[in-house]
């Protein structure tokens, strides 16, 4: 006698709505986490160009005895590239940036407008004793820049100065300790930068 309920394979619809649910509920795990690692990781490209600069500019010191300013580049300043990247560019014969002056040009395009801002503080002669340089960006698209920066004041730690884009000569944030902030580090600029969405 042949049984009139039997199953030859397949599916039904239950399983099915089950493994799409599943799914649904995997993907709306991993896909911010997903979009907040990559947010991440450009927003190193800041901190990273940052101390390259800093490298540079301790070279350059070493070499001429001054640091180098260097105005913003590539966009203007509170226009960084935002979502996507901006050439860096091109050198022109005759006309050097403060970069090119440097020897520093970022790897192909960027996310961040960076600046260097390079004064005599008070010492004798013309040389440039401290700088700050500095670098903003809006690569979540949300409209509020980030600001990442390097303060270099004086051996006594006098003569800070602030950056071009914005970054205060009282230093980077410190996260350990909030009221005190910090010089001669790569950090962020204030409270916000690298934390809002990401």
């Amino acid at each position: 006698m042949k049984s009139l309920h039997s199953r030859k394979g397949g599916f039904t619809l239950i399983e099915l709505m089950i493994v799409v649910a599943i799914i649904g509920i995997l993907a709306a795990i991993a896909i911010p986490n997903f979009l907040r690692f990559q947010l991440r990781a450009k927003s190193s490209e800041g901190k990273t160009n940052l101390a390259a600069i800093r490298t540079a500019e301790e070279g350059f010191m070493a070499e001429f005895g001054t640091y180098v300013a260097a105005a913003v580049l590539p966009n203007a300043a509170g226009s960084p590239p935002g979502t996507t990247k901006a050439l860096w560019p091109l050198p022109v014969v005759g006309a050097p940036t403060g970069f090119e002056t440097l020897g520093w040009a970022p790897e192909g395009e960027v996310y961040f407008n960076y600046a260097i801002d390079a004064q005599n503080a008070g010492g004798a002669g013309a040389a440039l004793t401290v700088y700050t340089a500095d670098a903003e960006a809006d690569i979540d698209g949300d409209g509020n820049l980030q600001a990442w920066g390097y303060i270099k004041p004086l051996s006594d730690s006098t003569g800070a100065i602030a950056g071009l884009l914005g970054c205060p000569a009282t230093g980077v944030e410190n996260p350990a300790d909030p009221l005190n902030r910090l010089l001669t580090t790569v950090g962020p600029c204030d409270a916000v930068s690298g934390q809002s969405v990401f």
